[in-house]
């Protein structure tokens, strides 16, 4: 049978359902079958027999089972024993059967199906360029035998699969190196076993999986790159580049950065004819009807394209978004350490394409063992220069219309958890202007216990009542209104105030700016990029930390939980300073100090209803994580909720949902001042106030699922 149809992710994909169908028409056409079969998913993986019926929804839903090579469990060896053990080549000779080699189905699998023969054999089509040219002879190396009479393994495969087993087992250099010299010698001759693993290692390279290493301070201060390739010592702390020394005089470096260059892997998804022409999804295939399903329907998207006359007119142009946040590579072994990957997606994709694991792109790893902070730029350079060059276009061939172009490539925006946010947007994210939406414009009131945001009455409608209301809020009339989104004009204009910054964390840093710097801490070097300023969208809240935050916010204070609640002796005390709520404020007596009771606080009697219905939730299949585990009935407590977890809470399970844009940007100040009615102003630090710039930002860049950490994360 025809298995191509295996190949294709999109399991709604009308020939993957095509061959659904002629698979489950063959198996049940075996003389042993009656009405069930193993069912060949994901899930089942040949352990359970179901009707036809059940198993064409499993294959549907959940996929076919990807190690299940040969269906002998379906009746193919069966075929295969009846004729012949031998195969008879087309001019009648007769070879013995073997396993084919997948190699080259692995790397058709990395970049989508090309057809070598097509692409290079035909006359009215133009030649590959180099780039290409160099990607197809490795699928010609792919069936090139190792040495004359090979039939088991190729050239690229005995390469490929010798790197691997050096991995698996922490092979030396130098043990590669005489291994391979013994392949050499004991092979026979025109074998193409490589010379060295140096030799070994140039095959990933041109399959463009190579990466660079760049030498850093271990201050962060400098990249030991271009100009300073090859001092000893930074300049600016007079730190040694080296650690130790290595084996063999070797010198080691205290942090090595790594940069995976980004233009060959781009030039690489245009060689494959099905993904090039997944690449035009967003122009040719995508429908224009005023709904927001994809990026490209975004105002920022159309506001690109407007100021881009000349890049939007080329559908094949790319357009990246940029995700970068830490994690601690080490379980909890070394709860301090933090290395930052830096991750690309690619937007021109289909909706069910883009945000998926195989087409993201890693272009650079800091290493740790501290976050980068705000010198994060110092190790973004590599990257910016790159993006620098693919905005002036680079030579591509296109399998799809088999020709070459000249692909220009842009970031659109960056994804960031609210701390990532400040690092790479330069706007500090503490403090009393703490919001980059509302920037100078931002409402912070000091009280006894922290810093609070709750000037949300001024994004009301002006003949909103509450806007006059003194007693409800903070004893003031609001007048004012929603500030305005921060151009890059504008943001450039406040820069100037700023002056230098130095980077690096072995030296005192002065902060002596002037006013109109406000809440910046350095110009972000993506102000480099010429169409930054131009972008309407340059960072995004990220909707996933934000919901998180604003759910345990609420689960706390309702669950009164000690030492997560803001509803403390402190914030009881800032009602009384901002002189409103007088039935919360604290009685004082000779000996103690009561708290009388909030509205919100939930009697021991419904904490144990909340916890026993949490305990005793069924969920589908996949639908969220076990919550029940993360419930305590007996202590009445809820604890290590993840991130979805929240998701789900606030979403399905205590509902509070609206899926029309302008009244949810309606509806959230109003739901924010409901609140401030309720609980204490402590309840309401900077993540809280967060969700009421989040529909201006889903106009302005699309639906958040294109736009948040949940994929990068996972």
């Amino acid at each position: 049978m025809d298995k191509g149809w295996l190949n294709i992710r999109n399991r709604v994909d009308q020939r993957y359902r095509d061959g659904v169908d002629n698979f489950l028409n063959w198996a049940f056409s075996q003389p042993t079958v009656s009405t069930m079969i193993r069912c060949p998913c994901k899930g089942c993986m040949n352990t359970e027999f179901k009707l036809r019926v059940g198993v064409r929804g499993d294959l549907l839903r959940k996929g076919f089972w990807g190690s299940y090579k040969v269906w002998d469990l379906h009746g193919e060896v069966s075929v295969r024993v009846e004729t012949s053990s031998v195969v008879v080549s087309d001019d009648g000779a007769e070879d013995d059967s073997i396993e084919e080699d997948n190699i080259s189905e692995m790397i058709h699998d990395a970049c989508g199906y090309t057809n070598v023969e097509d692409n290079n054999n035909s006359e009215d089509n133009e030649e590959p360029n180099i780039h290409a040219t160099k990607f197809y002879e490795l699928l010609e190396d792919a069936e090139t035998e190792l040495y004359p009479g090979c039939e088991k393994v190729s050239k690229l495969s005995f390469v490929v699969k010798l790197l691997h087993l050096k991995c698996l087992n922490r092979w030396s250099n130098k043990s590669m190196d005489a291994l391979l010299s013994f392949f050499k010698e004991v092979l026979p001759d025109g074998s193409f076993v490589p010379n060295s693993f140096y030799e070994a290692k140039k095959v990933l390279c041109d399959l463009g999986l190579g990466y660079t290493k760049i030498d850093a301070c271990r201050n962060d201060c400098i990249l030991y790159w271009r100009d300073y390739a090859d001092i000893q010592a930074c300049p600016k702390c007079g730190k040694s580049r080296w650690k130790s020394e290595g084996h063999g005089g070797k010198k080691v470096a205290h942090k090595i950065l790594r940069h995976f260059p980004i233009k060959p892997r781009l030039q690489r998804l245009y060689m494959a004819r099905e993904t090039a022409k997944k690449m035009r999804w967003h122009k040719e295939e995508n429908i224009d009807d005023g709904v927001l399903r994809h990026p490209s329907d975004s105002i920022a998207w159309k506001s690109f394209d407007a100021q881009h006359p000349t890049f939007s007119a080329e559908l094949r142009n790319v357009r990246l978004g940029l995700e970068s946040d830490g994690f601690q590579p080490y379980g909890n072994m070394s709860s301090n350490h933090s290395i930052w990957p830096v991750v690309l997606a690619t937007y021109n994709f289909p909706p069910w394409d883009c945000m998926k694991n195989p087409y993201f792109m890693m272009t650079l790893l800091i290493p740790g063992l501290k976050c980068p902070g705000n010198d994060i730029d110092v190790y973004l350079q590599p990257m910016i220069e790159e993006l620098k060059e693919l905005w002036f276009g680079v030579d591509t061939y296109d399998a799809h219309s088999k020709s070459n172009f000249l692909m220009y490539v842009a970031i659109m925006w960056t994804i960031n958890d609210f701390p990532a946010y400040g690092n790479l947007s330069g706007w500090s994210t503490k403090g009393k202007l703490a919001c980059p939406c509302c920037h100078k414009d931002t409402q912070s009131t000091s009280l006894r216990s922290k810093l609070c945001y709750m000037g949300h009455h001024r994004f009301l409608s002006m003949d909103h009542p509450w806007r006059r209301s003194r007693m409800l809020f903070d004893g003031k009339v609001e007048m004012g209104v929603k500030p305005n989104p921060l151009t890059g004009d504008e943001a450039l204009m406040q820069l100037q105030a700023l002056g230098n910054v130095t980077f690096g964390k072995g030296q005192k840093r002065k902060r002596d700016v002037h006013n109109n710097a406000y809440n910046w801490k350095k110009k972000s070097i993506f102000f480099q990029l010429p169409y930054w300023k131009s972008l309407i969208l340059r960072h995004n809240l990220d909707v996933m930390h934000i919901e998180r935050n604003v759910s345990d916010n609420i689960i706390s204070n309702v669950m009164n939980m000690v030492g997560k609640t803001k509803d403390t002796l402190k914030s009881r005390y800032d009602l009384m300073d901002l002189g409103i709520r007088q039935r919360l404020h604290p009685i004082e007596d000779e000996i103690n100090i009561l708290l009388p009771a909030a509205c919100y606080a939930l009697s021991p009697e419904e904490k144990l209803k909340v916890c026993s219905f949490l305990a005793n939730l069924k969920v589908p299949d996949a639908f969220s994580s076990n919550i029940s585990r993360c419930v305590n009935v007996q202590e009445k407590r809820i604890h290590r909720l993840k991130c979805h977890d929240h998701h789900v809470l606030l979403q399905d399970i205590f509902p509070v949902a609206i899926r029309d844009l302008d009244i949810l940007e309606a509806e959230i100040p109003i739901i924010l001042c409901k609140l401030q009615l309720v609980f204490p102003p402590a309840f309401f630090d900077v993540m809280v106030h967060l969700p009421i710039h989040l529909p201006s930002e889903a106009k302005l860049g699309g639906p958040a699922q294109y736009r948040n950490m949940y994929p990068i994360e996972r």
